[in-house]
């Protein structure tokens, strides 16, 4: 989904928000690249402002290893960690994330409770989406579900799909019928059975967001799942293809707070303030992804046109289904990502 850092080990950027004088201090870490130098400027930059708290950065691609570390040294540097939902959730079931202090956080206790748990908050988001080259489908003719990706007589043509279970397991599923309502829990054997039927048919199985729409542009496939901000950035370079929110998978990153946070307050503080409609309103100004908070299309400063592109956007969410980070967490989602290895490899 997003273009990384390139990483050594665990590279620290130290990036000071605001002024030296500051007191007031939290270490954010976030995934590197593009992605975290547009959070910068839409989130970290005003919110440190607003609160006075300055920012020292840092990045991770996958933060999990490096979390579990420093509790288990007992040694946290880390204050706020924007990471996969799942990450939170399973970190503050093992005792190794702080719960969100919602007493300082009145835009958080105001969202959509399918958007926060006890331990972690949606703080940006993005859609798995079925994306199709123009050239090979025209106006009128190109897939518009999943059911259509399935149906290779009707719609022939290369196709490649994600080579991991989130998203693919559900996009199998609406393939089969099941309405996004009844999505979950997840119907792994269905799933499967139904994705053993699509499998001779897959070119490739990619495993990085930027392989995904790379595929597309230089006409190895002709259909494909790919991440909405991968697709929109090479239809941006030229590249004749295009994509559809209806039946997408809307998916989100979290932020949580590292259990024994050493600016524990601070960190609360801060998250509430990045949270803020106003501010979660400046992502769209840097990035084709949707702000965690959907009261920021409320504010004015998103316009018609730009929602109209965004995954969650009013009328997008709805034609989607919302991922369940907990139910991927679960013994269950843990399992179906296990049975994934066999599956690819036979």
């Amino acid at each position: 989904m997003k273009t990384m850092f390139s990483t050594t080990a665990l590279c620290t950027m130290t990036l000071f928000l605001g002024t030296a004088a500051m007191a007031q201090e939290i270490t954010f870490v976030s995934q590197g690249g593009a992605y975290q130098e547009a959070q910068t400027k839409a989130i970290l930059e005003p919110a440190s402002e607003l609160t006075g708290i300055a920012v020292r950065q840092d990045s991770s691609p996958d933060a999990w290893p490096q979390l579990r570390t420093q509790i288990e040294t007992g040694k946290p540097i880390w204050d706020v960690i924007d990471t996969p939902t799942k990450d939170c959730i399973r970190g503050g079931e093992q005792g190794m994330i702080e719960p969100l202090d919602l007493s300082v956080m009145p835009s958080v206790a105001a969202m959509p409770a399918e958007l926060r748990d006890e331990f972690s908050v949606a703080y940006e988001f993005y859609s798995s989406v079925l994306a199709y080259s123009t050239e090979a489908f025209g106006d009128g003719e190109a897939p518009q579900s999943w059911a259509d990706f399935w149906d290779v007589e009707k719609f022939p043509g290369t196709r490649a799909l994600r080579n991991h279970p989130l998203a693919t397991l559900e996009a199998a599923l609406m393939a089969d019928g099941v309405a996004p309502a009844d999505m979950y829990p997840l119907d792994v054997d269905r799933a499967f059975a139904k994705l053993e039927e699509i499998k001779p048919h897959i070119t490739v199985w990619w495993t990085s967001g930027a392989q995904s729409a790379q595929l597309l542009a230089d006409g190895e496939v002709d259909m494909t799942m790919a991440w909405n901000g991968r697709v929109s950035a090479v239809m941006d370079e030229g590249a004749p293809v295009d994509f559809t929110y209806n039946q997408g998978i809307l998916q989100y990153t979290s932020l949580c707070v590292l259990k024994g946070a050493p600016n524990l307050a601070d960190a609360m503080k801060f998250i509430e303030a990045a949270m803020s409609p106003e501010i979660q309103a400046n992502f769209p100004e840097y990035i084709d992804y949707g702000p965690g908070n959907p009261a920021a299309y409320d504010t004015g400063k998103i316009s018609p046109e730009r929602a109209a592109e965004l995954p969650n956007s009013p009328q997008n969410a709805p034609l989607q289904v919302l991922n369940s980070a907990a139910w991927w967490s679960s013994p269950e989602g843990e399992a179906a990502q296990e049975r994934w290895a066999s599956f690819v490899q036979q």
